[in-house]
């Protein structure tokens, strides 16, 4: 292993305005939209084993200094005053790319082109949504799998194979 570490940064409002789930949840409390988000992006982490920085736009909040959380081993980044998420992302970008692979995941096309010239790549908040449903559901899927005695061999055998291995199991050789 070169010691390199992949990154996803994550435009949060971004999201929040993209996804249906986040989109309604919003519309009632922007702080639940908020943790949902970091909830589901936790889940994926752990299934991706990438490293998530997710930024939140603060820079109207007066007097607002740069506040940085961290939620199981996703980082949650709030700028500072005077400074939008874009600014940020920008920011990191170069430096995170110098570390390893850098995805950055917003909708804002600008966003997008700079952080390609910056070194990253880009990927939309539609892109994201789909690939965290698939990669949520896959991993569902094959726990469920897991527990009922299929794990990831099952699917690999022919059938002729697997019945073969059946009759053995019960002694019907």
């Amino acid at each position: 292993m070169d010691g390199k570490e992949d990154y996803l940064v994550i435009d949060g409002y971004n999201m929040i305005n993209a996804w249906p789930e986040l989109n309604r949840i919003k519309e009632e409390s922007f702080e639940d939209a908020r943790q949902k988000l970091i909830e589901i992006l936790e889940n994926y982490q752990g299934i991706k084993k990438i490293r998530i920085i997710i930024v939140f736009d603060a820079h109207q909040v007066k007097g607002g200094l740069e506040r940085k959380e961290t939620h199981h081993s996703v980082e949650v980044i709030f700028t500072r005053e005077g400074e939008t998420a874009d600014m940020l992302i920008e920011r990191m970008v170069g430096e995170l790319s110098r570390r390893g692979y850098t995805f950055v995941a917003t909708s804002d096309w600008i966003e997008q082109s700079i952080s390609l010239q910056r070194g990253a790549l880009r990927i939309s908040a539609r892109e994201l949504y789909e690939d965290i449903k698939n990669t949520v559901s896959g991993a569902m899927e094959l726990a469920r799998d897991e527990r009922k005695g299929l794990g990831s061999l099952h699917y690999h055998l022919p059938v002729e194979v697997k019945e073969k291995l059946e009759k053995w199991r019960r002694g019907k050789t």
